[in-house]
């Protein structure tokens, strides 16, 4: 794909948080890896053991009523916590007490800190640029956001990025629209290309971003169920045309092109 476009960016898959805990300690991976097998047998195992603990959590009035698989990173805030008084970890505090070293436990979080630096890193678009298209008009600063998107963006030019986001921000017609509109009704017909040529560059390469893996893994599906066994000497470019057919989302419209069909008589 960057043969064909060399300005594509390109992000590494990013590592569930769990797995990375597992990979620090012996002692706390244990206690992952159990965690995992619960999570795997209530949730991927059995739907009908993941509707049992909904209900079970909806009965006992528990402050979330599903697994929570995904949550924000507070570690920085852990760490000092760990430090101090433990009011995050009551357990931990009670430990403490007793004349245990919380010393391994703040170990662990900053070597968990480091790690998701070291994985996450790249993954970074800046604050100001991943503010741009919820909030372009009224919070990006010029400077701090016109540095980031060359940073990103070769071919993007600092001075008229500066002087189309005052202009931007200034225009009262486009602030009106700005808060009653979607980003991409905002920036595909409200923002005008020749007046903010580069700003709406940069919104359309932002907004043109995958959010998942999802359609690359459902290609590959289909292409297996396409290009089976049984079909081996199906050609790459029957394959393709099978591909295109099977994944794009344009339905036919058959009462018209059954209106135009016409027979074929014999001579």
């Amino acid at each position: 794909m960057k043969e064909d476009n060399p300005e594509l960016i390109s992000y590494h898959c990013i590592i569930h948080q769990s797995v990375l805990c597992s990979t620090l300690s012996d002692e706390y991976a244990e206690v992952m890896n159990t965690m995992m097998r619960m999570i795997n047998f209530l949730r991927a195992s059995s739907s009908h053991q993941h509707r049992m603990l909904k209900e079970f959590l909806s009965e006992v009035d528990a402050n979330a009523d599903d697994l929570l698989l995904h949550n924000n990173r507070k570690l920085e805030l852990f760490k000092e916590d760990l430090q101090g008084d433990c009011a995050h970890f009551p357990t931990v505090q009670e430990q403490v007490q007793g004349e245990r070293d919380a010393s391994s436990f703040v170990d662990f979080v900053d070597k968990l800190i480091v790690n998701f630096s070291n994985h996450f890193d790249s993954f970074s678009l800046g604050h100001q640029l991943t503010l741009f298209i919820p909030e372009s008009i009224p919070h990006n600063r010029c400077q701090g956001f016109s540095k980031e998107v060359t940073q990103h963006f070769k071919w993007a030019n600092a001075g008229p990025l500066q002087m189309q986001l005052i202009d931007l921000q200034a225009d009262v017609a486009l602030k009106e629209h700005f808060g009653g509109t979607d980003p991409a009704t905002f920036w595909l017909q409200m923002v005008s290309e020749t007046a903010f040529p580069g700003l709406r560059k940069v919104a359309l390469y932002i907004l043109t971003m995958f959010g998942s893996t999802y359609s690359c893994e459902a290609a590959f599906s289909t292409m297996n169920i396409i290009k089976s066994k049984y079909r081996s000497r199906l050609t790459n470019e029957h394959l393709h045309m099978c591909m295109t057919m099977a994944l794009t989302p344009f339905q036919p419209r058959f009462k018209i092109l059954a209106g135009q069909a016409r027979a074929q008589f014999s001579h």
